[in-house]
């Protein structure tokens, strides 16, 4: 078993295809390959990238993986639990944002960096993230609020270019 969860690794929902693992795969190993940026433990980390998308890539290594963390938390949430982590729902690492806060209005976010805040709450904070989960297959359950936001904001609707308004990987 991996030291650390794959999916916060590789910054992705439990849920997600393997089409969205490999998109933030090679996000992750962008930033952190060796030749990219070199320091002490970016081969380490890049091992640990390596490791999560093979198991998460590879249906039967994933099912068992989901197997036993949903059968009995594992190490590494147990240990983020004692210390206000997964177990608690708060997002650790070097993706976390804040708490939530408290102006909620809208579908709350399961996933990523600003799990359980709602699309206003993010949209005041990180527009830019609001764009991201637009394009992606990830925010298709949010689509007519992700375009409300945007159009409200000036980034999409009648004002945008056809291909900016439909969204670079949105699939219709």
């Amino acid at each position: 078993m991996l030291p650390v969860d794959p999916y916060r690794l590789l910054q992705v929902h439990p849920e997600a295809d393997a089409e969205i693992i490999q998109v933030a795969y090679r996000k992750l190993a962008r930033r952190h390959h060796p030749d990219v940026a070199p320091s002490p433990d970016a081969a380490r980390r890049m091992a640990e990238l390596n490791a999560a998308r093979d198991l998460l890539l590879d249906p039967a290594r994933r099912a068992a993986y989901d197997r036993e963390r949903i059968a009995g938390r594992t190490a590494v949430e147990d240990a983020a639990a004692s210390t206000g982590g997964v177990g608690g729902r708060s997002p650790t690492g070097p993706w976390a944002s804040a708490a939530a806060p408290g102006n909620p209005s809208g579908s709350a976010l399961p996933f990523g960096r600003y799990a359980g805040w709602s699309l206003a709450e993010i949209a005041r904070r990180d527009l830019e993230y609001i764009e991201w989960l637009d394009r992606m297959p990830i925010g298709r359950p949010y689509r007519a609020q992700l375009d409300a936001i945007l159009r409200r904001a000036g980034r999409g609707g009648a004002s945008a270019s056809p291909e900016r308004a439909r969204g670079l990987f949105r699939r219709r």
